[in-house]
């Protein structure tokens, strides 16, 4: 069985791995191999002091925090904020988001490297979100007497029956979080499975999150470069195990007829190129967003090359489809297109949000595609029909709004916990909000 014992022995070989990976992800993206000694150690020059710190692994989880931070920063109003990632894409889009953080990668999990990070932070409190499960830091924030939250948490079944047989590993570090918001009943269940204690049902934080008015006025600036063409959109496409996500859609594509405009937003920036060059093999005229210039009116295919910009797609699309559901990676964030009110498409694998697609489609505000060809047709059908549509949006804004408040419950909870343990609970005590799933 292995322990933390076993695992820490690990991190002696480790890193010499982690090295070389990284190097070869930075042939397509050398943004990997920048800020190189975050990931493995070394001191931070002039580090944030007692912040709320909060550890988002990529982009979709940055987003998912940005209402929890601000539920949070009305209940520590004066405190520093600290975000980490693992990836590029996440920090850049942290430091887009929270200008006014200190943005950095999270070392991994070897315990001089955990040691060090929370000696020089010295965090007043840390929110880890959905699913990141580091045994040393989780340990080590326990030692030190960081009081550590798992947010937005959720737990396939896939990912229970891994953890399970780890459980000597898993469970004493889970045993220790101050406490764990899961998305669901389900999720909550697994989560206690493995360990958790002190769980809570909060709902998904993605839920609060709302189109800034900055994405408005792009998505306007969108429209404007297209002209009154129809737009389909396939935000956040994938490649995987060898299939590319992106090539499935355009070939279904060579079918149409219309003056439609198709727009493919690859969810990783070393994919833009490749589904530029893949349309123009097909036969599409093409052009790409970052040519700044006017969609010329017989472009079949707009190469959405751009990060941090998916509202604007999103608000300037008639009909879109969320990526990493016809190749097997879980499913996008479908909770994004419906909060602008699109009609939206995914496809069969939806393990990452699985609970989100299911009530999407009973509610009516999502509908699920199995093949390219069936997406095709779906499409096909809202492009011919506006009134369903129209339906589609009515239903999306009700679908949301049913849904929203887990950001509030969360920063009510750790609220709760930190300001008793700080003794200032007699004048700040926090309002409990609505219990999970309810409207005000």
């Amino acid at each position: 069985m292995i322990n933390r014992w076993f695992y820490t022995q690990l991190w002696k070989t480790a890193p010499l791995l982690i090295r070389r990976y990284l190097k070869k992800r930075a042939g397509q993206s050398p943004a990997y191999l920048d800020n190189w000694g975050e990931r493995f150690g070394a001191p931070l020059h002039n580090p944030v002091q007692q912040p709320i710190w909060i550890h988002a692994v990529s982009v979709g989880e940055t987003r998912a925090a940005q209402p929890l931070i601000a539920a949070l920063r009305r209940y520590f109003a004066d405190a520093p904020l600290l975000l980490t990632q693992m990836t590029p894409t996440g920090r850049a889009a942290a430091e887009e988001l929270f200008p006014d953080a200190q943005c950095r990668y999270l070392p991994y999990d070897k315990p001089e490297w955990i040691e060090q990070f929370l000696s020089e932070h010295k965090p007043r409190f840390g929110v880890l979100m959905e699913t990141e499960i580091w045994p040393n830091l989780i340990h080590g924030c326990a030692e030190q007497g960081v009081p550590l939250f798992l947010a937005n948490a959720r737990l396939s079944e896939k990912s229970q029956r891994g953890y399970l047989k780890i459980r000597g590993l898993v469970e004493p570090a889970m045993q220790t979080l101050s406490g764990c918001f899961a998305q669901t009943a389900a999720d909550a269940e697994r989560l206690h499975l493995i360990g958790a204690s002190n769980v809570h049902v909060c709902g998904n934080t993605k839920y609060d999150i709302t189109p800034p008015e900055g994405m408005r006025a792009l998505a306007a600036a969108f429209q404007e470069r297209i002209g009154k063409r129809p737009v389909v959109l396939c935000a956040s496409t994938r490649f995987h195990k060898g299939t590319d996500e992106a090539e499935l859609l355009l070939n279904a594509w060579r079918q149409y007829r219309g003056d439609a405009l198709l727009v493919i937003v690859p969810r990783h920036p070393e994919r833009f190129q490749t589904a530029f060059d893949t349309a123009v093999a097909l036969g599409f005229k093409v052009q790409k967003r970052s040519d700044n210039g006017l969609v010329s009116p017989d472009t079949r295919v707009w190469i959405g090359d751009s990060m941090g910009e998916l509202f604007a797609y999103y608000l300037s699309a008639d009909v879109a489809f969320v990526g990493g559901s016809l190749v097997d990676t879980g499913c996008q964030n479908i909770i994004e297109p419906i909060a602008c009110g699109v009609p939206t498409l995914f496809g069969p694998s939806t393990y990452n949000f699985s609970a989100a697609c299911a009530l999407a489609v009973e509610a009516g505000a999502a509908q699920q595609v199995q093949t390219a060809e069936e997406w095709f047709g779906a499409v096909k059908e809202c492009l011919d029909n506006l009134q369903l549509s129209g339906r589609f949006g009515s239903r999306a804004e009700a679908f949301v709004s049913a849904h929203r408040g887990a950001s509030e419950r969360m920063a009510y909870e750790i609220g709760k916990m930190i300001l008793k343990k700080e003794m200032l609970v007699s004048d700040k005590t926090p309002q409990e909000p609505n219990p999970a799933g309810q409207d005000e």
